[in-house]
């Protein structure tokens, strides 16, 4: 059977094609017995709209907003080149990318980064902020007034925006202890976690995740209190070289957030036996530390996968089309210095 068209909803429905059309695109102006009518013929049809062609129908470009932390990283670089290229790849169906990094060290910051948006011109905004009472509000507020926001990299589950894009973080953490543990597991001593932000979702859930598996599979191993890098490359060497200097039963680090090259620089000039590290996100120091085999480890994510799926869900989302769950899931990856991609 051919697809149904809009034709066909309308001979379905009895009603005109231009009152089709303002249902399909949520306009005013139709009668709420037309849209049930239009609705119903919808469902009996089975008809879906062709998301290429909603896009082409339109008079104006979209215009999604990214909103990112401002912060001097290479992951942070890294995810703005993925995004610029993401842009250039839906340039046919007229998607116009703005990037807008602000400040998110307090929470008053991050939520005001979101207040000072020009709503009347933003069809969806994909944010990577963390999760406060603060950021909660002025996201559901946003949501409000129709404007689609998708959480990015980080989850912010309070929100209820309706899909997240970026991995499972929890199943992250959950990973980095499975293989940590593992080269670890017959030896007694203890474990270090290095996190980011403690304000930041996905570096909670890591580290509920490597806690979980830590806890349940490798009792006799000693977890350390977690120290808070502040995805500060600094700070992060300062940590790594005191764990290094006061732990003698040192026998593995999970950075579970950015920093990688201040690990990296600690981890080069210690004179001893190396404990084995486990990072998160393959950065160029992440591939020069396991080309080195300086690390054993790297859990990553596509980034590529993760700006190309938050514009097709916004674009989704604002068109009020159905999402292909299985092509927007952001996968687990895990690299070692055998399997590295090319750079």
């Amino acid at each position: 059977m051919d697809r149904p068209t809009v034709h066909d909803l309308a001979r379905h429905a009895k009603v005109s094609l231009a009152t089709v059309d303002r249902v399909l695109n949520g306009r005013p102006g139709v009668r709420e017995k037309t849209v049930a009518r239009v609705q119903k013929a919808i469902e009996d049809l089975g008809y879906a709209r062709d998301a290429n062609a909603a896009s082409l129908a339109r008079k104006k470009p979209y215009r999604f907003v990214f909103l990112l932390p401002k912060a001097n990283t290479q992951f942070m670089a890294a995810l703005t080149a993925a995004i610029k290229n993401a842009e250039t790849v839906h340039a046919a169906l007229r998607a116009e990318i703005d990037i807008v990094q602000s400040s998110m060290l307090t929470p008053e910051e991050a939520s005001n980064s979101i207040r000072s948006l020009d709503t009347e011109n933003i069809d969806g905004l994909a944010i990577m902020a963390p999760e406060t009472p603060t950021v909660r509000d002025a996201v559901i507020n946003l949501r409000r007034s129709g404007i689609p926001v998708v959480p990015i990299i980080t989850d912010l589950p309070d929100t209820e925006c309706g899909h997240f894009v970026g991995i499972n973080n929890v199943a992250a953490g959950r990973t980095a202890a499975r293989l940590l543990g593992g080269f670890v597991a017959h030896q007694t001593g203890s474990i270090a976690v290095i996190g980011g932000q403690t304000m930041s979702r996905d570096f909670l859930d890591r580290r509920l995740g490597f806690d979980a598996v830590m806890r349940d599979r490798y009792p006799g191993l000693h977890i350390l209190p977690t120290a808070e890098g502040a995805d500060n490359a600094e700070r992060v060497e300062a940590i790594a070289r005191a764990l290094l200097q006061r732990h003698d039963d040192l026998l593995g680090i999970y950075l579970s957030a950015a920093g990688t090259s201040g690990l990296y620089a600690a981890l080069q000039d210690h004179p001893g036996p190396l404990p084995k590290i486990v990072v998160q996100d393959l950065t160029p120091v992440a591939r020069k530390g396991l080309e080195t085999n300086l690390f054993d480890i790297v859990i990553g994510q596509d980034l590529g996968h993760v700006a190309r799926s938050a514009i097709r869900v916004m674009r989704a989302m604002k068109d009020q089309l159905p999402l292909s769950r299985d092509q927007e899931r952001i996968r687990i990856e895990v690299f070692t210095s055998e399997n590295l991609p090319d750079p």
